[in-house]
């Protein structure tokens, strides 16, 4: 049985990565068990009102203070609830909810709320790990056990003021922020928009297409070719177009990708979009380019997901997408904490099809 749930989990991941390597389930697994309560090292993105505010990370967010920096914790806390959720009976998933249980307390989110409701603070984490907090709530809400749905109850208010702050921001943001990193709007508001419809959150979910149509709905031929910058990890193209596949209908889709990226090929050739190289996996800047050949192949397999059954560049989109994927994949070894505090939530959600309904 736990074979064939390891399978399930795993999806379409390259069948010689499997045959060489333990279950990927496990190894991810075993990645975020082991970071989401080291605290240190510790990057923290701390605004310090008095010297009070002079803490240890375990103090001032104390469910989310492991893996390196807050937003890392948050989504290694969702990979623990993505895999123990598919896989209920698979060796680590014990464990899982043992960590899970450990940080999800009603005391720590009541710090964590707290935490981020404090003076100078407006801006923390926005958009990127509030949006992978919306996430973790989604997971948790689609995970229809008594422990989760006690989680549920435990992080709704953290939930709700997360909520709360991009709600409050996406109407003063007059232009998106077109990057390759945390700041990035399309994948933030991807995210969203995902967390707004498992939540039945109608009025976010009618914000967050209004402020896509607004944002991208004209854009044209977005310079793919400029890609990658140096220390991405998201792809602004590719985000933008994962984000608008979620808001368009399938043919209104497809003239949108005609516009937006027109030199998608149509011979189904997977060549034409070269995966990143990491010279150096210990330095936590460079080793972003690992994450980025994940996010890649997420959002290459999202793109085609979006267009027409017949559309002919969905062999070419889904080519790229498998070069992405067995690349970025290789890379998830935990060899280095710069990539193995965060890695593997960029595994887990490519290789469980998070972002796809």
């Amino acid at each position: 049985m736990l074979s064939s749930l390891i399978v399930a989990l795993l999806g379409a991941a390259p069948a010689a990565n499997a045959a060489v390597e333990p279950p990927l389930a496990a190894r991810f697994a075993r990645l975020a068990l082991a970071c989401v309560h080291q605290e240190y090292p510790n990057k923290i993105s701390h605004t310090l009102s008095s010297d009070a505010d002079a803490r240890v990370p375990r103090e001032l967010t104390p469910s989310f203070y492991g893996c390196y920096d807050w937003h890392s914790s948050v989504h290694g806390h969702w990979l623990l609830a993505r895999v123990a959720r598919l896989a209920p009976e698979a060796p680590f998933a014990a464990e899982a909810r043992s960590a899970l249980a450990r940080s999800l307390t009603a005391d720590n989110l009541g710090g964590e709320r707290r935490y981020i409701e404090g003076q100078g603070r407006v801006s923390f984490e926005r958009p990127y790990g509030l949006t992978w907090l919306l996430q973790l709530a989604a997971e948790l809400r689609e995970w229809d056990t008594p422990q989760a749905r006690a989680w549920v109850e435990s992080l709704g208010p953290l939930e709700r003021a997360a909520a709360a702050r991009i709600r409050d921001w996406l109407p003063k943001l007059t232009r998106p922020v077109r990057v390759g990193e945390h700041s990035q709007t399309a994948f933030a508001l991807g995210l969203a928009l995902d967390w707004a419809r498992t939540a039945g959150e109608r009025e976010m979910e009618a914000l967050v297409v209004a402020r896509s149509r607004d944002f991208y709905g004209s854009d044209r031929d977005c310079p793919l070719g400029y890609e990658p910058s140096g220390e991405d990890f998201l792809s602004p193209c590719l985000g933008e177009a994962d984000l608008m596949r979620r808001v368009l209908k399938p043919a209104e889709y497809a003239a949108w990708l005609g516009a937006f990226l027109p030199g998608l090929p149509r011979d189904g050739r997977g060549d034409w979009l070269a995966p990143g190289i990491v010279t150096d996996p210990s330095d936590p800047k460079l080793a972003h380019l690992d994450g980025l050949n994940l996010s890649r192949a997420w959002m290459l397999e999202g793109i085609a997901a979006g267009l027409p059954e017949r559309d002919r560049r969905i062999a070419a989109l889904r080519a790229a997408a498998a070069v992405h994927r067995e690349k970025g994949l290789a890379a998830v070894t935990g060899e280095h904490y710069e990539g193995g505090h965060w890695l593997g939530t960029f595994a887990v959600y490519l290789v469980t099809s998070r972002g796809l309904r």
